[in-house]
């Protein structure tokens, strides 16, 4: 039983109750609703409740602030409403709408990779610079220092189950370190060695035959994605009925156990199925038509890759390739088909690049770029284009194209080769292509084919995002104000809203301010009772008791006034409020006025703090007011940007 099950009950109670929740998120301080009745929320009843700082409506979202706590908090409505299906939902447009089954796997995926996407781009460089030396003749192959060179590109790739399998654990709230065990357990090499040396070449647990995918669990994706996800699930069930005194290892063992037999038993056979379909259709589907077989593979490349089925055609490959060797065959069209992916998401990044005001997404683009050219289109895939949707079936389309196009002309892959710009070599005669009647040893003719084909992606996936990209900003409609968030939140610089000494936030005597968990800022201690707006926007907090007052800007901005400490207890008194929930207003207008003398006498400390509600949308907050100097109503005083 969760600390917070009371807490948590009161919150749903009045926010209207469980039908009354579209989704719920929350941020550092704030549990954010979007609710589909604000009126029957009861705010002050939750103004009131211990636990709940405050309540701030915005951008269409029903804030209750909370504190530092607000995770656990969240943890406890989530578990105590039955939430999980409204939990972290929300649609780019802002609307009520659950995410369909793709979106939410898009999202999964997606923010499951973004924490790798980094390592994963320097890997894939390091695999492209290593392919180009050993092409060049400057390194050996073999030697060791190639070795080392390859273990720093292969090793996150290799045993990627493990990385994902901690983020994964961290996006399904299982511990990280039973993420970690999970997706080391699908990369451990003895089990996957020892499986041709079995009985029948088959792998059984407890007498229960598992078939094992081809290529195995190394470099896979989804297997431990779904591994991770019941995991989770399945830990939250059991959890509390064990003894805490063996809590500590009972837990892990009981979840690795089950987890670990289920994604054998389970995961491995539909693997396998999968694949052998797979290869059964595409073997058919070649001996009809290399164009519709490189419009299928072309197209399909990329979505196979997601889910590791891309390797049951990979032996259709190396049988072709086995062929030509033994005088048998003309070569390869398998991977000939799938040439222009790598290209056609290079190509559409590039034009996210140019395009895209987003700067988190403009970081993200250039180390993508240097991967793709090299082959390797994970940090593409994952980090840009897959989480935007669109971006990834234009490249699909234009893949199926190329793919279509290589196969008409002829291309043949005559040997293995490098990805990316170091697999034109496959395309090149040889002695066998020549010997079966195929390419004349030497022939460049189909690798030309194959470069021109490759810079026509490039230039269609660049020129397709040119014209079709638009950056994720949410809609604005008129009379109010953007959803917050960091792609609403605009820079903003804000006036003194009050004459009087500047405070810095960490000596306001209330821990709520003073920690930031309000939002960064600081304090006044006023010599004029006059609150004034600080900038031009919509009153979006106002209560009864007129001791504070909350503005929400045009540019997503959550602004709180809030005139001295626990004066809520004052009920109203000695405060005068000249404006109404809901009113625009501009900068300098007068928002309240206020009984300095009455409020002292009272008992109250008169210092009024001014923050940013939703400054962790900002890269930057600034105090432009030195602490202890005075200031005068509509001086600048603080300043925030995402610069």
């Amino acid at each position: 039983m969760n600390k917070y099950d009371g807490l948590a009950r009161i919150i749903i109670q009045n926010v209207g109750g469980k039908s009354n929740i579209v989704s719920l998120t929350h941020c550092v301080t704030r549990l954010r609703f979007k609710l589909k009745d604000e009126s029957k929320a009861q705010d002050e009843i939750l103004k009131n409740t211990d636990g709940v700082v405050n309540i701030i409506k915005a951008g269409g979202q029903y804030h209750v602030v909370i504190g530092q706590h607000v995770p656990d908090v969240y943890d406890a409505v989530v578990a105590v409403g039955h939430l999980e299906n409204l939990a972290e939902i929300q649609s780019d447009d802002g609307g009520s709408k659950d995410k369909n089954p793709f979106n939410a796997f898009v999202g999964i995926v997606t923010s499951v990779f973004t924490p790798f996407l980094g390592v994963l781009s320097a890997c894939g460089i390091i695999k492209g610079v290593l392919a180009l030396c050993v092409a060049a003749g400057w390194l050996k192959s073999g030697g060791s220092t190639h070795s080392f060179l390859t273990a720093i590109g292969d090793g996150a790739f290799l045993f990627m189950p493990a990385i994902l399998g901690y983020t994964a654990a961290k996006k399904f709230k299982l511990p990280e370190i039973e993420g970690i065990a999970l997706g080391l357990i699908l990369c451990y090499p003895e089990l996957k060695l020892g499986i041709p040396g079995s009985i029948e070449g088959k792998l059984s647990i407890f007498g229960i035959p598992v078939i094992w995918p081809a290529a195995g669990y190394t470099s896979s994706v989804i297997p431990i994605i779904c591994a991770v996800a019941f995991a989770g699930w399945f830990e939250k069930l059991y959890k509390d009925y064990i003894p805490n005194a063996i809590k500590i290892f009972a837990v892990p063992l009981i979840t690795l156990m089950v987890t670990s037999c289920l994604t054998f038993w389970v995961i491995g056979p539909i693997s396998s199925l999968l694949s052998t379909v797979l290869s059964t259709f595409f073997t058919w589907l070649s001996s009809i038509s290399p164009i519709i077989t490189g419009l299928f593979i072309g197209f399909f490349w990329q979505i196979l890759v997601m889910f590791g089925l891309h390797w049951s055609l990979i032996p259709l490959a190396m049988i072709n390739f086995s062929l030509l060797q033994q005088g048998l065959g003309q070569g390869d069209t398998i991977l000939v088909a799938m040439f222009g992916t790598t290209f056609a998401q290079t190509g559409a990044v590039i034009g996210i690049w140019l395009k895209t005001k987003d700067q988190h997404l403009k970081g993200l683009c250039p180390p993508a770029i240097i991967s793709g050219i090299a082959g390797v289109t994970e940090p593409a895939i994952y980090g840009v284009t897959l989480p935007k949707k669109w971006p990834f079936f234009r490249t699909c389309g234009i893949a199926a194209i190329a793919g279509a196009v290589l196969c008409a002309t002829g291309v043949v892959g005559t040997g293995m080769a490098g990805m990316g710009v170091f697999g034109y070599p496959a395309y090149i005669g040889t002695a066998q292509s020549q010997a079966v009647g195929g390419l004349a040893e030497g022939d460049i003719s189909k690798m030309i084919i194959s470069v021109v084909v490759s810079l026509v992606c490039v230039a269609a996936g660049c020129l397709c995002e040119l014209i079709f990209y638009k950056d994720s900003v949410p809609e604005k409609k008129d009379n109010a104000a953007p959803a917050s968030g960091a792609s609403a939140a605009q820079d903003i610089t804000l006036a003194a809203p009050m004459a009087g000494k500047v405070v810095a936030l960490n000596e306001v005597k209330d821990e709520a301010f003073a920690s930031a968990t309000l939002g960064k800022g600081c304090a006044i201690l006023p010599s004029v009772g006059e609150v004034r707006a600080p900038c031009d926007g919509k009153v979006s907090v106002l209560p009864d008791t007129r001791h504070a007052v909350g503005l929400t800007t045009a540019g997503g901005s959550d602004i709180l006034v809030h005139v001295g400490m626990n004066t809520v207890e004052l009920k109203g008194q000695h405060y005068t409020a000249h404006v109404k929930e809901g009113d625009s207003v501009k900068k300098g207008d007068l928002l309240l006025t206020f009984d300095i003398a009455a409020i002292k006498n009272a008992g109250y400390d008169i210092t009024t703090p001014i923050v940013i509600g939703n400054s962790d949308d900002y890269a930057n907050v600034d105090i432009l007011a030195t602490a202890g100097s005075n200031v005068n109503a509509g001086d600048n005083l603080i300043s925030a940007s995402n610069m």
